[in-house]
């Protein structure tokens, strides 16, 4: 009696919060497919970048307010479950993904079994964010994902902070021009043959940085190598 009661609560702890199905076996199968498509997903992003480092990736339907801690002490990327609810599509999914992929290779550098990458990263997360933004493009291009995808899941999953000063990340309006510089200067023809054109969320990101986009425009009329600041 007692075994069946433990199993029945592992099954009730496991049940996905976005399901509406009442039979605990439907939740598993559900939970197992997300599994399958994030593994999927995943693997097709370190093989195809050839990234040679043990990297696994753990579906957790309950939500967590520390974020980031598995991938990088236990190179586990842990997908939790508010994501399902904003990603539509292998594009979202693999932005998401390729992202932690990025902080988690890091720390397969240096010495001191990685603890110094580690360090590296908790000591100045804002430009390491840039860095694994940047990376990711490159892993969703060479996977054959459309890097645009990073720009639509940020935009809708990472809210804007009001003073970047006493936040541990960049602006988001920031990080999606970082984002979208490295897209038009790498790999301009998604921008040229743009089928997010009509999304909302990467309207949305247009709208709302005119003004960015000019200094872009700018910069690369000029050839410029400066950095630009963007707001």
């Amino acid at each position: 009696m007692l075994k069946k009661i433990l199993i029945l609560f592992f099954l009730l702890c496991s049940m996905p919060a976005f399901s509406l199905d009442d039979n605990p076996e439907s939740y598993y199968q559900n939970g197992m497919e997300i599994q399958k498509r994030i593994n999927s997903i995943g693997f097709e992003i370190l093989n195809a970048n050839k990234i040679d480092n043990h990297i696994t990736f753990l579906y957790d339907p309950k939500d967590k307010l520390i974020k980031g801690v598995s991938t990088l002490t236990k190179r586990q990327i842990v997908f939790y479950d508010k994501y399902i609810f904003s990603l539509e599509n292998d594009d979202e999914i693999a932005a998401m993904l390729a992202e932690q992929i990025s902080n988690a290779d890091r720390t397969f550098q240096g010495g001191l079994g990685s603890f110094a990458s580690m360090v590296q990263i908790k000591l100045a997360p804002k430009k390491f964010e840039i860095l694994a933004d940047k990376r990711a493009v490159d892993y969703m291009v060479k996977a054959g994902y459309n890097p645009i995808g990073l720009i639509t899941f940020i935009n809708k999953t990472y809210p804007q902070a009001k003073q970047e000063f006493v936040s541990g990340h960049n602006l988001t309006s920031k990080r999606l021009m970082y984002i979208y510089e490295k897209i038009a200067i790498s790999y301009p023809q998604y921008l040229v043959n743009n089928e997010y054109q009509d999304n909302p969320y990467y309207q949305n990101f247009l709208l709302n940085s005119i003004e960015n986009r000019q200094k872009l425009k700018e910069k690369i009329r000029t050839h410029s190598i400066k950095v630009i600041k963007y707001d």
